[in-house]
């Protein structure tokens, strides 16, 4: 046979041999599918990455630019850096302003002497009545009203207020903590509890967190920019308790003083509501001194019931159970405002030991003075 014989029978030997199946296997289409799986996954948290997720590659890339300061901001933190690391004045006994934001005639002065009794020297009172001169029942007040303007709820008149009570008070060089105080105001505590309380720590009790929702950063006005940004926007209580450095911070601002005069007031653009007794204090401290304050404010107020104002106390409502309940309270609570109602509670930490949170409270009705003046020696006991 001749060669090219043996070449087309071994090409038709070799055609007619059928050829083996290639057998597929299950694992590679396992491992073909969690790639795929892998693949998608990864790129949608790249095209949608969780809130407050803070990409690795923005570690390879620059830094953004730091933004050039105004002169005025870079005056107002001359200032405050200089308030900071200036040691507080020795004082021979340092005492407690309290000082009383009422539209008139302050219903509780009895439980007020009562709670002072005997410890004279240690406080001073200041009142700004806004409405009428008040009639006061107890000497302790008489002589001891400042001059006051007109306060309209809501607007920048009350902040007014409370830096015309700080800077009165300050002219006292032995007041070393302020206390503001409604005419709704009760304490809580007796005397040597609340002064050891107050001056025995090196911090501000003002209440400061962040809310996304309408009643928070909702209120924020770019024209606020560049000085305040939305995300240094801060709400919390008006009534707050402050070391002396911080109440020479406040009446000395006057650029966020300004900014949040003019833009955080009711009935701004796209019917937003702003209140800038709400927003001033909790956004300049968050911004310049937070490691300075408690964030918390040692009044107590109830929002349980979700209304424009906090419950307020009868008569009847003034028990002994309340007021200790009141007492008993160790655990700051935050509620945001939009749909997700996210609730934060934190330990009211004083010194790093977990306390009590509250030395005084409101809203009490003036019907409740007797109750009150009746369970006064037991219920500061706590």
């Amino acid at each position: 046979m001749k060669a090219h014989q043996l070449w087309q029978l071994g090409a038709k030997d070799m055609k007619a041999v059928p050829l083996p199946r290639a057998r597929t296997s299950r694992k590679k289409h396992v491992c073909i599918l969690i790639a795929a799986f892998v693949s998608v996954a990864t790129l949608w948290t790249y095209l949608y990455p969780p809130q407050h997720y803070t990409s690795p590659m923005r570690d390879w890339l620059p830094a953004e630019p730091v933004r050039e300061l105004t002169d005025q901001e870079r005056a107002s933190q001359v200032v405050f850096k200089q308030i900071l690391s200036t040691p507080p004045v020795k004082s021979r006994r340092s005492k407690i302003a309290f000082m009383f934001l009422t539209p008139g005639t302050l219903p509780f002065e009895r439980l007020w002497e009562k709670f002072f009794e005997g410890h004279e020297g240690r406080y001073t009172i200041y009142v700004h009545a806004s409405r009428e001169k008040p009639e006061h029942s107890s000497p302790l007040f008489i002589g001891r009203d400042i001059h006051s303007e007109k306060v309209v709820w809501g607007k920048i008149s009350m902040v007014d207020a409370e830096r015309r009570l700080l800077a009165n008070a300050l002219e006292d060089i032995d007041n070393q903590h302020f206390v503001l105080l409604s005419d709704s105001c009760v304490p809580l505590h007796n005397f040597d509890y609340m002064y050891d309380y107050l001056i025995g720590t090196n911090i501000s009790f003002i209440d400061s967190f962040y809310d996304p929702g309408p009643h928070g950063n909702f209120r924020y006005s770019k024209n606020m920019l560049p000085e305040v940004k939305e995300s240094d926007f801060r709400k919390g209580s008006q009534w707050f308790s402050v070391k002396r450095q911080h109440a020479l911070m406040i009446i000395a601002d006057n650029l966020y003083y300004t900014k949040f005069k003019l833009y955080c007031k009711p009935g701004m653009e796209d019917g937003r509501n702003c209140y800038a007794d709400e927003h001033y204090l909790p956004t300049l401290f968050h911004m310049m001194d937070p490691n300075g304050i408690a964030n918390w404010s040692v009044t107590h107020v109830d929002w349980s019931e979700g209304k424009w104002h906090p419950k307020a106390y009868r008569a009847n409502d003034v028990t002994y159970e309340l007021l200790k309940n009141i007492t008993s309270i160790d655990m700051s609570y935050h509620i945001t405002s939009d749909s997700k109602k996210v609730v934060t509670q934190k330990p009211c930490l004083w010194n790093g030991v977990k306390r009590p949170c509250y030395l005084f409270a409101r809203k009490f009705y003036p019907e409740s003075i007797n109750n009150l003046m009746n369970l006064f020696s037991n219920y500061t006991l706590f």
